[in-house]
C-alpha cells in the first residue's frame, strides 16, 4: 500500500460512525414527524446518538488539531475516522459519558486520544490543542441553540424542540465541566504549557482522578445547585427555558413515565 492510499485510509469516515450518525438522523425524524408509537423511545434514541456523534467530533477536534500541530502518528491510530472504538478508553470516553447521561442527564467529558506531545512545539499549539475538543461541545450547542435564539420555532414540534434543549444543556455542561483548569480534564491542558516545570511535575499524580474528583464535588448539593443555576443561566441567553431543558430530560428517561405533561405546551 502506497503511503499516499494508506494516509487517505486513515483519514476515512468509518461506517461506525455514519451508522450513529444514521440512527441519529432517523430517530430525530420519528420525534419530529411523531412516527415512533413511544415518543420518549425516540428522544432517547435522537438524544443519545447524537450526543456520541458529539463526543467523536470533541475527539477528532482534538486529534485533527494536534495532526496540524505537528503530531503526524495521529493518523495511524485511527483517531481521523470518527470511530469511536480506536479511542485509546472507549470506557472513559463514550460509555461512561453515555452511562451519565442516561442516569442523571448531565454531561460528562471523556477524556481518549493518546498525543504525542513531543513531537509538537510551542505552547500556543499545545493549549489550542486542549480546548478544541470543548470548544466543539459549545459549537453544537450553538447549532443546537439556534432555533432558539434565532427565534425559528414556529413550526417545530414540541418533543423535538424539547429533545434540542435538553440536548443543547448536555453540550454546556460537557464544555463547562471540560474547560475547569482540573488535572485530566482539557482546561487543565489549555493551562497546563504556561506552568513552571516543577509545578507541572507535583500535578501530574493527581490528573488520574481529576474527573472523578469533579464528580464527587458535584454531588454537594451546594455545588450542584450553583453549577446548575449558572448551566441554566447560560441556556436561558441562548434563548432555552428552564422548563424546556426538564421537558425534553423527561421525554428522554421515558421510562420513569414523568413526561406526559410536556406533551403540550
Amino acid at each position: 500500500m502506497t503511503t499516499a492510499a494508506r494516509r487517505h485510509g486513515d483519514r476515512r469516515i468509518s461506517p461506525v460512525f455514519l451508522g450513529i450518525v444514521a440512527v441519529t438522523a432517523v430517530s430525530g425524524w420519528a420525534v419530529w414527524t411523531g412516527f415512533a408509537t413511544l415518543t420518549g423511545l425516540a428522544v432517547f434514541l435522537f438524544v443519545v446518538g447524537a450526543w456520541i456523534v458529539s463526543l467523536c467530533l470533541h475527539e477528532y477536534a482534538h486529534a485533527r488539531t494536534a495532526l496540524h500541530g505537528g503530531d503526524v502518528s495521529i493518523g495511524a491510530k485511527g483517531y481521523l475516522t470518527l470511530n469511536p472504538l480506536k479511542y485509546t478508553h472507549a470506557l472513559l470516553s463514550i460509555v461512561l459519558p453515555v452511562v451519565f447521561v442516561i442516569m442523571g442527564g448531565i454531561g460528562l467529558p471523556g477524556g481518549a486520544v493518546f498525543i504525542e506531545r513531543h513531537r509538537i512545539r510551542g505552547r500556543w499549539r499545545h493549549s489550542l490543542i486542549s480546548a478544541a475538543g470543548p470548544l466543539t461541545n459549545v459549537l453544537f450547542a450553538v447549532a443546537c441553540t439556534a432555533p432558539f435564539w434565532l427565534g425559528a420555532l414556529d413550526g417545530v414540534p414540541w418533543p423535538f424542540r424539547f429533545a434540542l434543549a435538553f440536548l443543547a444543556m448536555l453540550q454546556v455542561t460537557a464544555a463547562v465541566l471540560n474547560l475547569l483548569p482540573v488535572p485530566g480534564l482539557d482546561g487543565y491542558g489549555v493551562v497546563e504549557p504556561w506552568l513552571s516545570h516543577s509545578l507541572r511535575r507535583r500535578v501530574e499524580p493527581f490528573a488520574p482522578f481529576g474527573l472523578l474528583a469533579v464528580f464527587v464535588v458535584l454531588w454537594l448539593p451546594a455545588v450542584n445547585g450553583v453549577f446548575f443555576d449558572g448551566v441554566y443561566a447560560v441556556m436561558d441567553a441562548f434563548g432555552v427555558r428552564e422548563a424546556e431543558i426538564w421537558c425534553g430530560r423527561d421525554l428522554f428517561m421515558f421510562w420513569r413515565g414523568t413526561g406526559d405533561w410536556c406533551q403540550v405546551p
